[in-house]
């Protein structure tokens, strides 16, 4: 029997075809996983922003008058102040650089966090969005002027330095990105497809999986 008349070797010869035609066609970039992450930094950003701000409103009604309350005896204390500058109060004469740096860190943070392609890495690169755009927003609304406005501190580390929730977000989104570094996670590195029923497994530059 000829070939061409055997139904069976068609639908076979068709499957074929098909493979090929697949192989050959060129793949799109997979884009879900990114946004997906770049929503996932943003939802830690927007958490984290709403806190800061809500703490910070408290502190200023609650902690008026020089009020202060003891948390931890005198190693932690909430009391109010009002930074012009920097970490530690340094370049209070120029508090509208200040909130030109606070800006330009919250557009880069951001962008990255769009290209970022690992999970762990979006949630820090949440943490700094979030604490970049609070403060950002306390230089640009609060007084005394636009684009020179003052942040709001009141956690009181036994004197050595006085902040907010925003920098505790900052601190540990740093330090986690330190450890994410150490460890060869890779932000847009693409993690390596498993086996079905199990999760990603994220490489790093060397391409050997990181637990």
């Amino acid at each position: 029997m000829n070939e061409n008349d055997d139904p069976e070797a068609k639908t076979v010869a068709a499957a074929d075809g098909a493979v090929a035609d697949a192989g050959d066609a060129p793949v799109a970039p997979a884009t879900g996983p990114t946004r997906r992450l770049f929503w996932s930094a943003l939802g830690v950003a927007l958490g984290l922003l709403v806190v800061d701000q809500s703490t910070k409103w408290w502190a200023v009604d609650a902690l008026a008058d020089s009020k202060s309350i003891p948390v931890f005896g005198d190693f932690i204390r909430f009391w109010l102040v009002y930074n012009p500058g920097a970490a530690f109060s340094m370049g209070t004469g120029v508090t509208w650089i200040f909130t030109v740096f606070a800006g330009i860190a919250v557009v880069a943070i951001a962008w990255y966090a769009w290209r970022v392609r690992s999970t762990p890495w979006s949630y820090a690169l949440g943490l700094l969005l979030g604490g970049a755009t609070s403060h950002f927003g306390d230089r640009l609304f609060r007084e005394p002027a636009f684009g020179r406005g003052h942040v709001v501190d009141f956690i009181d580390y036994s004197g050595f330095f006085v902040g907010n929730v925003a920098d505790i977000g900052i601190f540990a989104g740093a330090v986690s990105i330190v450890v994410l570094s150490f460890r060869g996670i890779e932000a847009t590195q693409v993690p390596v497809p498993a086996e079905a029923g199990s999760d990603p497994v994220e490489t790093g530059s060397d391409g050997k999986s990181r637990d």
